[in-house]
């Protein structure tokens, strides 16, 4: 071998003249160039910037702050609406926001809410009975006052406008009221005053339906004596006391049997009475595991 062939030590860094304006070796790696701050883009004139005024988030946290103080006190007044609701219906007040008729509420009347369900039938009796004896007493002043018309006198045309102006909300207030809350409440006071003023009704619908001459003066009830005496001079006044003698009977009838149904009811051997006390049985056959006070309670409930 020649000795004086020179092998390259791959090992052994190339000499690089720092002098020479050439290019690099062959062989030398290239240098990264170093960046400097303009390329990292901070600080130039040109850079985007997003400006956030301090007064937007100040009023977005103000709102914030009221909607929840203003969500707070609107759950503060739904607990106090609860709890005003839920006294109310512990001590038995009735909520009486008058709601009919509807186009001209004078009164409360909700059946379909307050009243139990086994009892809403006979109710809605009753309250047919109440609305027949208005039509009845509206209908005898509008005759009388075609009586007065054909010369039958002005005093029996203020009699029926009295007999209308109050029977219509004495009815209401002595007999139809106490039975409503009688219904609702199971009361035996006011069932009992029901059937007191429940009687007179009945006797007066009777009394009316003939129009004897006496106690009322003349004409001034279409009872059927009344308008047989007045077909011999005016027919169609006649007529129109016929109509009334019609109404006047259908009013008795119906009161008869209200009456008959509701004594049942209060005797506790109608229908509704009876599906009253097997709701009660199975309710207690459903719980049988509730404790002595729990039992109690559901009684007072049911009461």
């Amino acid at each position: 071998m020649n000795r004086n062939h020179h092998d390259p030590n791959p090992f052994d860094e190339e000499e690089v003249n720092p002098f020479s304006k050439g290019a690099p070796a062959p062989g030398s790696k290239p240098r990264i160039p170093s960046l400097g701050p303009e390329t990292l883009g901070f600080g130039q004139k040109h850079d985007a910037t997003v400006d956030i005024p301090l007064d937007t988030m100040k009023d977005s946290k103000n709102k914030e702050r009221e909607l929840a103080a203003w969500e707070s006190d609107l759950k503060r007044r739904e607990k106090e609406i609860r709890r005003r609701e839920d006294a109310v219906t512990k001590a038995g007040v009735p909520n009486d926001d008058k709601n009919w008729p509807p186009f001209f509420p004078i009164i409360h009347h909700d059946i379909s809410n307050e009243i139990p369900v086994h009892a809403q039938r006979l109710q809605y009796l009753a309250f047919a009975s109440w609305l027949g004896i208005v039509l009845c007493l509206v209908f005898n002043m509008i005759a009388v006052m075609v009586c007065w018309i054909r010369g039958g006198g002005v005093k029996i045309f203020f009699l029926s406008t009295i007999y209308a102006l109050l029977g219509c909300p004495m009815s209401y207030v002595l007999w139809y009221r106490p039975l409503y809350r009688a219904m609702r409440t199971d009361s035996a006071l006011k069932f009992g005053w029901f059937f007191l003023f429940y009687l007179i009704h009945i006797g007066f619908c009777i009394f009316a339906a003939i129009a004897p001459p006496v106690v009322f003066h003349g004409k001034s009830l279409t009872g059927i004596l009344a308008a047989i005496d007045l077909f011999n001079g005016h027919v169609m006044v006649g007529i129109f006391y016929l109509v009334g003698f019609a109404l006047f009977c259908l009013e008795s009838l119906l009161s008869l049997w209200v009456l008959q149904k509701i004594y049942l009811y209060f005797r506790g051997a109608s229908e509704a009475a009876e599906t009253k006390q097997r709701s009660t049985r199975s309710n207690r056959m459903i719980l049988p595991s509730l404790s002595a006070p729990e039992h109690n309670l559901l009684n007072l409930l049911e009461e």
